[in-house]
């Protein structure tokens, strides 16, 4: 049986006999699936690979979070070692030993 019509069925039992709890945690269940495969099927994620695709996906924004992080890390240490070398420079021009440099 499908979800739209478990729900259409849920609705005719809550209007004929009324609504208990059982019925109303039933007909949200069955709009909560229904709800989800729309969703998945509007995303183009309905497929038989769609498990396999959401997989792929998952893997390929870990790859770029770790790209990004290394990325940033080899930034930040290319910064720290020129601030040094600035400073280094600047203590041997201070001291006198330009001529070191020429």
């Amino acid at each position: 049986m499908k979800h739209d019509e478990m729900l259409a069925r849920l609705f005719a039992q809550a209007h004929a006999d009324g609504t208990d709890l059982v019925t109303l945690r039933a007909i949200v269940e069955e709009s909560s699936d229904l709800g989800a495969k729309r969703v998945l099927e509007r995303m183009g994620l309905s497929g038989d690979n769609a498990k396999e695709d959401l997989a792929e996906l998952r893997e390929l924004l870990q790859a770029w979070r770790d790209a990004k992080s290394s990325a940033t890390k080899a930034i930040i240490t290319w910064l720290v070692r020129g601030i040094l070398a600035l400073l280094l420079l600047g203590i041997v021009v201070r001291v006198g030993q330009g001529g070191l440099l020429s």
